[in-house]
């Protein structure tokens, strides 16, 4: 069978990212779309959600955000409080097919901030 490019690319980042990761950290993946973003704290020892925060929930949406980038850092404070309340301080940064670059920038770059480390 053969894989568009964009899956190719996401197979390609995430299994160097899970060749290299160790047991004592957790993967973050991050999902951006032309108006939201979404993340999420994976085990993949056990194949499970820990945690998410996504643009789209209630509280998020319901602050007029006119840019973008403004409500990826919202987001990713979300998530950030989120990881400390579960004592999650150190994880690996699955950006996908994304570059690092804008709004993916912006949302690590504030996690950064709030204490994860990556």
């Amino acid at each position: 069978m053969k894989l568009d490019t964009s899956t190719r690319k996401k197979f390609r980042v995430t299994n160097k990212l899970k060749k290299y990761a160790k047991a004592d950290r957790f993967r973050l993946s991050i999902f951006r779309s032309s108006k939201n973003i979404s993340a999420q704290i994976i085990d993949d020892n056990k194949n499970i959600t820990i945690l998410s925060a996504s643009s789209v929930e209630k509280d998020i949406k319901d602050t007029k955000m006119k840019n973008k980038s403004e409500l990826s850092k919202i987001v990713a404070e979300k998530l950030a409080k989120k990881a400390q309340a579960k004592k999650i301080s150190k994880i690996y940064f699955d950006r996908g097919i994304y570059k690092y670059h804008g709004r993916v920038k912006i949302f690590a770059e504030t996690l950064r901030k709030n204490g994860l480390e990556f």
